[in-house]
């Protein structure tokens, strides 16, 4: 029976690779890479470096074009919930498709595939809902494997020298989007991924302290911590923006910590 890996490859550092995803990238025959044009090139050649660099066996790697996502209006904030749900369940059921058309066409029987997937699979990632969504269709057959690996959020607090959580206080992963709704009740530290919008300028009140982080892990790592002040705030949004336009896509997140009563 065919056979696939979902493999976390860390959050762009190749030393992020743990020897269990080493291991596995050394038992595969095709890598499935989902290309997101020219922008975002640098994705593709750091998973092919990292094959350079660990699997000293012969493999193929196949690339396919990443079905496009709605993302309009601009304005997030514009958009009802059921209108950003059904965006997102549209482009999954895309995707899926060329998950599906990938397995069926690259991957024979007895052979071994793998998605590489940036930081952890469980993490804010859709490639496990999208391995189940093909074997839900019923066209192929396959065995999966999930290696965790070590995710942006473990990431940026190494790179900041601080710790997740205050002792004793609970935790909280959300969206920008969420968090724009407002701080979440009984939580002090907030990690917040997937935000374009700058939704930490919302709570410059708070006495909170922002440890904020941009391609952390690669040669564009970019680290900025302190008191989340308005100039601070001001400071991180300029900062990204330039970073965005330099580069042409960036990769983001960061904690608020509210001191701890």
């Amino acid at each position: 029976m065919r056979k696939l890996y979902a493999i976390g490859i860390g959050a762009g550092d190749p030393e992020h690779l743990t020897v269990q995803a080493i291991d596995r990238l050394n038992r595969v025959d095709v890598f499935f890479v989902l290309d997101k044009g020219d922008t975002k090139a640098d994705l593709v050649r750091l998973r092919q470096e990292i094959l350079d660099r660990f699997v000293t066996r012969d493999y193929r790697v196949v690339l396919a074009a990443d079905p496009p996502r709605d993302r309009t209006p601009a304005d997030y904030r514009a958009r009802t919930p059921a209108d950003y749900r059904a965006a997102v369940a549209d482009w999954h059921a895309a995707r899926a498709a060329v998950y599906e058309e990938l397995i069926l066409s690259e991957l024979s029987p007895d052979s071994v595939g793998a998605f590489l997937v940036w930081g952890d699979p469980s993490l804010y990632d859709s490639t496990i809902a999208l391995i189940e969504a093909v074997l839900a269709r019923g066209n192929v057959k396959f065995e999966y494997e999930v290696v965790p690996g070590i995710s942006s959020i473990s990431a940026l607090v190494a790179r900041h020298r601080t710790t997740m959580n205050q002792i004793g206080r609970a935790v909280q992963l959300t969206t920008g989007r969420r968090l724009a709704e407002g701080w979440p009740d009984g939580v002090d530290d907030v990690f917040v991924l997937l935000d374009a919008h700058a939704t930490f300028d919302r709570f410059t009140s708070l006495g909170l302290t922002i440890y904020w982080g941009a391609y952390v892990g690669t040669p564009d790592e970019i680290l900025i911590s302190g008191p989340l002040t308005p100039a601070l705030a001001a400071q991180i949004r300029k900062t990204r923006a330039e970073a965005r336009e330099r580069h042409g896509w960036i990769m983001d997140t960061y904690l608020l910590r509210r001191p701890a009563p």
